[in-house]
């Protein structure tokens, strides 16, 4: 069953998936997260500003996890699927040292309403759920 999900993103990132030049995005983490393996195609994603609205929405189209990550394996992704990342050097080297990695192919994106929620926590990718959904589920774009 197709599930919905929070994705916080930095206004750069943001803008490049809505000009369609960003179609993958990419998680990496040092320890395993509670969203890894949890996103499938036909999932539904709400794409929030960090420290603003929730502004698109997209369908996962695709998504490969990764486990056991090592510098060289980061490195080859890098190389493979950086052109639809559009990571800089920064950010791929501050994922070297990641063990745990997921991307995640986009399609049907579109800008919707700004929409403003109440979080407060960390979090930068939350599998939402009846109990906690900030009042996405419920928006009017659904």
């Amino acid at each position: 069953m197709a599930k919905s999900h929070l994705v916080i993103l930095k206004k750069p990132y943001l803008a490049a998936i809505l000009a369609g030049r960003k179609r993958v995005e990419s998680r990496f983490t040092r320890t395993r997260r509670a969203f890894v393996g949890r996103v499938e195609p036909g999932d539904t994603l709400f794409l929030k500003q960090s420290s603003g609205p929730v502004c698109v929405t997209a369908q996962v189209a695709a998504v490969k996890n990764y486990e056991g990550l090592t510098p060289e394996k980061i490195f080859e992704l890098k190389q493979k699927y950086n052109a639809e990342i559009l990571g800089d050097s920064a950010y791929w080297q501050s994922k070297a040292c990641c063990r745990y990695g997921m991307l995640v192919w986009l399609r049907g994106v579109r800008a919707t309403e700004p929409v403003w929620i109440d979080k407060k926590d960390w979090r930068a990718w939350v599998v939402l759920d009846d109990e906690k959904d900030f009042g996405l589920l419920s928006a009017p774009w659904q």
